[in-house]
């Protein structure tokens, strides 16, 4: 055995030893090897490392707190918010309204609620910069409040101030429906950008042409009454109402204009003139204005014998689009030449030209909020929905929809309008203007949208297309009364799940 220590011994003094630097770190902290502990009396420094606290300080210097935290919401956060829970369908903006109101709580805990109010009831009298909560934010505040004796027994879970907000009154959330509340049949509805072969009258019934037939039905009963037949080798090509909605128009593939009282079925004249279908037709009291492929315009009197009384001569191409103003001083006209022309009541010539859509102007509506403010859409290579002023002969805006636009229409009760489209998405939508944001998209048809009518009320509208089918949607509210009652489930909801 002591011949095997003393190997042994040779062996371990033999070995190379490893240098103290690259000692491995049994403590796990960063600290002195233990090998260095155990030879107090080796002079090499132990390596630098960086000290680290365990103590955080944040800086707001660069935080955002838009984006983080949302408690100033700028404009355009509103309206996105506004608009996402107005295309909510059927209950669907009921999470959203839930959502802002548990915002409005929340800014009432932290922040105080002084004028939100306001802000809740729409007072457009202060603007953004004399909110209270910009200038509470982050501030210590001058005076405190006087404490309520009573806030510790009190069985609510949120402040006096937050009681106050829950009982003011808000809006009802408006949502339109993603779905047509009454789908119809109909057979033969053309397949043709060029046609008007929907009409909806003051006495709230609807005309639709189907291919040699006019058919009326009714919004009141759901009656459907034929009205008319034409020759087998002719077609209808268009339909208007009077303004009193007791007389119908209709155009046809021959060229002719038939006048109808739609009371008794009985016809009352046919007028002459054009030598190629009648594609568009507009009534202006006892005016009747109607374009044709022949490339004019021809306007008849119905009070007078004569076929027609003046020929408006402009567009190159056909005539696809007619519209007067709503006070009868000024026809717009649009073509397959993509021209937009303004004529007034008694010029032979246009007064406006305008030539900056580059495909066919069927869609025309006149904006019965404001005079002189005219709406126009372009076909397929141009997809845009232009305004003008056509007092001061300026064009104002123009919105690039993506899809061909097929029809206008403005609604009389709020500041907004619905378009149609086609190629390619043959999508309806609800625009508010002047901001031109969207209010809802609505999709059913499987073909292009290309004909369209809008209630006696202003809170309805039909579109019909080649897929054969005509689609009613409610999409407008109704006219503004001073009785309309104010909604607050929305903020009850709220305060009921805190609890």
């Amino acid at each position: 055995m002591g011949d095997m220590d003393a190997i042994y011994e040779q062996r371990l003094l033999a070995s190379p030893r490893r240098p103290a630097a690259v000692a491995d770190d049994a403590d796990g902290y960063g600290g002195t090897p233990r090998s260095s502990r155990a030879s107090p009396a080796r002079t090499s420094p132990a390596p630098k490392r960086d000290v680290i606290s365990d103590r955080f300080i944040p800086s707001r210097g660069g935080s955002n707190l838009q984006a983080n935290f949302a408690l100033l919401p700028d404009e355009q956060t509103r309206a996105a918010r506004s608009a996402r829970a107005s295309t909510d369908a059927d209950g669907g903006g009921k999470e959203d309204g839930g959502l802002d109101a548990y915002s409005l709580l929340l800014k009432s805990e932290l922040l105080g609620c002084d004028g939100l109010v306001k802000e809740n009831g729409d007072d457009k009298a202060g603007g953004p910069s004399s909110s209270p909560l910009q200038r509470n934010l982050f501030r210590f505040k001058s005076t405190r409040p006087a404490r309520d004796e009573n806030a510790p027994y009190s069985r609510s879970p949120v402040g006096a101030d937050s009681q106050r907000l829950l009982a003011s009154p808000r809006k009802a959330t408006r949502k339109i429906s993603t779905v047509p509340y009454k789908v119809l049949d109909a057979p033969a509805l053309q397949d043709d950008f060029y046609l008007n072969l929907v009409d909806w009258s003051a006495l709230n019934v609807l005309a639709v042409g189907l291919d040699t037939c006019v058919y009326l039905w009714s919004a009141c009963t759901s009656k459907v009454t034929k009205l008319c037949d034409l020759a087998p080798d002719d077609k209808v090509t268009s339909v208007s109402w009077t303004d009193r909605g007791t007389h119908l128009a209709v155009g046809t593939n021959g060229g002719d204009v038939q006048v109808w009282e739609a009371a008794k079925c009985a016809h009352v004249r046919t007028m002459s003139g054009h030598q190629a279908r009648v594609g568009t037709l507009s009534w202006s009291g006892n005016m009747l204005s109607s374009g044709s492929r022949d490339r004019s315009i021809m306007q008849h009197d119905i009070r007078v014998a004569e076929p027609y009384v003046c020929k408006l001569l402009g567009h190159r191409q056909e005539v696809c689009g007619l519209r007067w103003s709503s006070d009868g001083q000024q026809l717009a006209s649009g073509g397959n030449d993509n021209k937009l022309l303004v004529w007034n009541q008694h010029s032979t010539s246009p007064v406006l030209r305008f030539h900056e859509h580059i495909a066919a102007v069927k869609a025309i509506a006149w904006s019965p909020h404001q005079n002189g403010l005219l709406a126009s859409g372009g076909g397929t290579a141009d997809r845009c929905i232009r305004f003008w002023n056509t007092q001061t002969a300026s064009a104002l805006s123009t919105v690039d929809t993506g899809s061909q636009v097929c029809n206008l229409a403005w609604s009389k009760n709020v500041n907004e309008l619905v378009s149609t489209h086609g190629y390619s998405q043959n999508q309806i939508v609800v625009w508010r203007y002047p901001t031109m944001s969207k209010v809802a998209t609505l999709t059913g048809h499987t073909m292009r949208v290309l004909y369209l009518a809008l209630s006696p009320d202003s809170q309805t509208i039909v579109t019909g297309a080649g897929d054969e089918t005509l689609r009613f949607w409610n999409i407008f509210p109704g006219p503004k009364s001073k009785g309309d009652s104010a909604d607050t489930s929305s903020l009850l909801d709220v305060a009921s799940r805190i609890r």
